[in-house]
């Protein structure tokens, strides 16, 4: 089953990193954010990405054609200029980057991908959010119920602490209550190819129209996931995550 991944946006909310590289390229622990998800994804056995570039997308293409190189080693014939890259630090994956230019919305790189996903199923998410989500599960929940679209729905982290208070008076006082807060949408999706129906073109925003129609049609499912999800919007979301993969990855599901 292929993954596409939606990594063309500008990323404007975090624009201290992003006037250098795609948001996707942001990196936590030394790898980008996109590479944390596609390990994910191949933890669970989904080796197979299609992934819609845009904005700076030359630098998504130049970090996986230089990323055996980088990660393993090499063997170098300097007589006939042979390079030979070794076995460590490779993954099983197939990747296909997409060019679905800099001002589409995320329907249309959704819709612009349809020739690589064949009529089959497929998976979706974009590639600035991490999460521990079983992803066998997620598909397997998605078959269960037969409709054409399957979304995630997580309970965001709350961005401040919460103050009980009698008065003026603080009876209590808890650090980013999670439980607190309602759904939203993960974007960790499993959608039929029909779905393509959906979206008109280029700027068409997936999280708008087309989400709206397959929820009034009765064809949007949610799998609620109530364990670990985070978004990487602003640089403040990125600190936090680099602070969490030195104290241990929630995300980090494979070895």
């Amino acid at each position: 089953m292929k993954v596409a991944i939606l990594a063309g946006g500008m990323g404007s909310r975090l624009a201290e990193e992003t006037e250098i590289r795609p948001k996707p390229m942001v990196e936590i622990g030394g790898y980008p954010i996109l590479w944390h998800i596609m390990k994910h994804y191949s933890h669970h056995g989904f080796n197979e990405f299609v992934v819609a570039i845009g904005y700076k997308g030359e630098y998504i293409k130049r970090f996986f054609v230089d990323y055996c190189a980088y990660r393993g080693d090499l063997h170098i014939d300097l007589s006939n200029g042979c390079v030979e890259a070794g076995n460590h630090g490779r993954e099983n994956w197939t990747i296909r980057l997409i060019e679905t230019g800099t001002a589409t919305m995320t329907g249309g790189r959704v819709k612009r991908l349809a020739p690589h996903l064949g009529n089959e199923t497929f998976m979706l998410t974009w590639g600035d959010g991490v999460s521990d989500i079983d992803l066998g599960r997620l598909l397997a929940f998605h078959r269960a119920h037969g409709k054409l679209a399957t979304v995630t729905a997580v309970r965001p982290p709350a961005r401040f602490g919460k103050l009980e208070m009698s008065g003026d008076k603080v009876v209590s006082f808890t650090e980013k209550p999670q439980l607190d807060e309602g759904w939203i949408n993960g974007a960790f999706f499993v959608l039929e190819p029909e779905v393509l129906e959906y979206v008109d073109g280029d700027q068409t925003q997936w999280e708008k129209e087309p989400m709206e129609r397959l929820a009034a049609d009765g064809q949007l499912m949610a799998y609620r996931h109530e364990s670990f999800w985070q978004c990487m919007d602003t640089l403040r979301e990125k600190y936090i995550l680099q602070q969490m993969w030195e104290n241990g990855a929630p995300w980090k599901t494979w070895e």
